[in-house]
């Protein structure tokens, strides 16, 4: 069973920077996209941003457009995630997500069959 293994998060000054990473362990599917999500406490998840792995097409919400870069390395396979302007209301516990299987709905994370363990990122004012 593939395994996805998150790092980079960390505590930051409103205002600041930090870059997450994803990487992908064990048993490896295919790879149709890869995403981050995040899930502040008492709130559900929600997503932050995706892109699919061939054609590197990307998608964010509107809360981070503009301040949040997803990217992938192919040959690396690894997935990033550089988050600059960091706001106190971006805190959360930050998942990466694999799905392997292509289709619509990748803003939802009930579509994604691997998760990560999550990495805290926490945005002080």
């Amino acid at each position: 069973q593939v395994q996805l293994v998150e790092s980079g998060g960390g505590l930051v000054q409103a205002g600041g920077s930090l870059r997450l990473s994803c990487a992908p362990s064990g048993r490896t599917f295919s790879t149709y996209a890869m995403g981050w999500f995040r899930q502040a406490p008492g709130k559900e998840r929600e997503f932050v941003a995706y892109v699919t792995w061939s054609s590197g097409t990307t998608y964010y919400a509107d809360s981070v457009k503009g301040r949040f870069t997803i990217s992938r390395d192919n040959a690396k396979n690894t997935l990033n995630l550089q988050m600059n302007s960091l706001k106190p209301e971006d805190t959360a516990v930050y998942y990466c997500a694999l799905r392997s299987f292509i289709g619509s709905n990748l803003d939802t994370a009930r579509t994604y069959n691997a998760w990560g363990q999550g990495t805290q990122v926490t945005v002080s004012s």
